[in-house]
């Protein structure tokens, strides 16, 4: 009698104990972060095909629980699969075009982090987790230490051999940054690009969609086809005269209006 007794009292504990753990699993969303490993891994990998795909706008940081996944993300073989997925893609495209050779087919290319990485400046400020800082980012810049993106590179170059106007849109700074960029990118053996265009006092307080939209209606007006425009950036890719194809990279780091 008295172990029968103890038998149910112990089924009844159990009973309780699951029905707990259920309520306490089933009250947060299924794709909310928690201190999970798995669970965690998986709202970032979320949270990054939301950035890429741009569902998730006007972000300032990385969320702090995704440091560890941006960072093997960038580092860790993706990031560069993803690129070489994307540029043999473009190859594509360019060899389905027919040129007229008259020099006026343009193609449009972002800066940093499309031509030239700030993956290690990026590494200090834990992959993006830290707020943007001008002065730092600064800083960085005026070293022209930048490497150059391999895939971005070999696409530059098969641009410019088949006849492209290849021209190089920035946010930087004319004043400040404009000379460190111009060495930094001949440094990294982009040779040959039609003009680079850097942010001057004109375009102080625009966005980017702002400035490099009427960057675009100047070439066109100049009477440039723009072929194909590639950036990390959606606000490179947005607004007017954005040109026949536009190809996103990926840049899970930061986020640039």
């Amino acid at each position: 009698m008295i172990m029968s007794t103890v038998q149910r009292m112990r089924e009844a504990m159990v009973f309780v104990l699951l029905a707990m753990f259920s309520k306490a699993v089933t009250s947060m969303p299924y794709w909310w972060p928690s201190g999970d490993t798995t669970e965690t891994s998986g709202y970032c990998l979320s949270w990054r095909l939301a950035v890429e795909s741009n569902n998730i706008r006007a972000w300032r940081t990385v969320p702090t629980q995704c440091s560890r996944h941006v960072e093997s993300y960038m580092t860790a073989g993706q990031y560069q699969r993803d690129l070489n997925l994307i540029v043999d893609n473009i190859f594509t495209y360019i060899d389905s075009i027919h040129l007229p050779y008259d020099g006026f087919d343009a193609w449009i290319f972002d800066v940093d982090d499309t031509c030239i990485s700030n993956i290690f400046y990026y590494k200090g400020k834990r992959y993006g987790c830290e707020p943007f800082d001008p002065l730092a980012f600064k800083t960085w810049a005026l070293n022209g230490a930048c490497p150059a993106i391999p895939d971005v590179l070999r696409l530059f170059n098969k641009l410019i051999q088949t006849g492209f106007k290849v021209f190089l849109v920035t946010g930087r700074n004319e004043d400040t940054l404009g000379q460190a960029t111009v060495q930094n990118l001949d440094d990294q053996g982009f040779f040959g690009y039609e003009r680079l265009f850097l942010r001057n006092d004109s375009y102080k307080g625009q966005s980017a969609i702002t400035y490099k939209s009427d960057i675009r209606r100047q070439l066109v007006g100049e009477g440039y086809r723009i072929w194909g425009n590639v950036g990390d950036q959606w606000s490179d890719l947005q607004g007017d005269y954005v040109g026949n194809r536009t190809f996103k990279l990926p840049n899970p780091m930061y986020f640039v209006p």
